[in-house]
């Protein structure tokens, strides 16, 4: 168990402490998940450093065409705030499904994604979205996609949080003719992951989708891309014949296990491609409207 609760009133403070602690201090955000952790016994901590004190990480703001998004931010925020509900509609979309009210008050964004759950409700649409994240240490400051974030196997995050603070997300704004969608299957009355969850951003050019961005989890170790089908939209005249064409190819990027939780792998495969299809139709009235 931990032996000291540190708030740090600045990032170059927590960064501070986090070096000088030599792995032995992590960052605690909303830690809805780390008590968790820390509890089953899977970390080894001395230090817990809060962020919560840091103003400027509780923020959502509109700049230079991003929005950009504290770490401190709670998918409460997200879920009320105008500017992602006009501008970033799926990242919403995907907030509002994540787990009670209650959790949804402490969790955080930045957690969700450090977290590194392939199918977490706010890191699919960020995926889709094109989110980048800020990435601070005793080396400086970096710039990751997020889906850089992820590492090769299953929760394994390529953020360090005995190291590294996320301080920011930046998620590009929908511009005028430009729309975006999560949809999740989950188990009736449930509040745990989802079986599957697809997220997809579009770009219109009169009845042509010039640009589609599709990703989905949990089909590998972090958020998927669905490349061949984004490809196949991209440049199509607007039919429910090109989203069905399209949404067929999900399966290329795809590569779910079997789990007892989630369902088998045969059904997942089964399944995507409906759920995909609605989702891109979703995306597309979104940018119509």
């Amino acid at each position: 168990m931990w032996q000291e609760y540190i708030f740090p009133e600045n990032i170059e403070e927590a960064v501070s402490i986090l070096n000088s602690s030599k792995g032995t201090a992590r960052i605690i955000a909303g830690g809805t998940d780390l008590m968790l952790d820390l509890k089953a016994g899977r970390h080894e901590v001395l230090k817990l450093v809060d962020l919560s004190k840091i103003k400027e990480l509780g923020k959502i703001i509109e700049e230079n065409g991003m929005i950009k998004i504290g770490a401190n931010v709670t998918c409460s925020q997200i879920v009320n705030s105008d500017l992602i509900q006009r501008k970033a509609l799926a990242l919403a979309q995907g907030a509002r499904k994540l787990g009670s009210k209650q959790i949804r008050n402490m969790a955080t964004i930045a957690g969700n994604v450090v977290r590194a759950q392939p199918a977490a409700d706010t890191a699919v649409p960020l995926a889709a979205l094109g989110a980048k994240l800020e990435i601070v240490s005793a080396d400086g400051t970096r710039t990751m996609d997020i889906l850089d974030a992820y590492g090769d196997s299953l929760a394994k995050s390529n953020i360090n949080s005995t190291s590294e603070v996320l301080t920011f997300l930046y998620v590009p704004v929908q511009e005028a003719r430009e729309g975006s969608a999560y949809v999740r299957l989950d188990k009736r009355k449930a509040l745990a992951l989802p079986i599957l969850n697809i997220a997809c951003k579009v770009s219109l050019l009169g009845d042509t989708i010039k640009g589609a961005s599709i990703a989905m989890g949990p089909v590998g170790p972090g958020p998927q891309r669905a490349v061949d089908a984004e490809n196949k939209l991209t440049g199509n005249t607007i039919s429910q014949d090109s989203i069905k064409t399209a949404a067929q190819l999900v399966i290329n990027q795809c590569d779910p296990r079997d789990s007892a939780v989630r369902g088998s792998r045969k059904y997942r495969m089964a399944v995507i491609n409906t759920l995909a299809e609605r989702t891109i139709t979703q995306a597309v009235a979104c940018a119509k409207a």
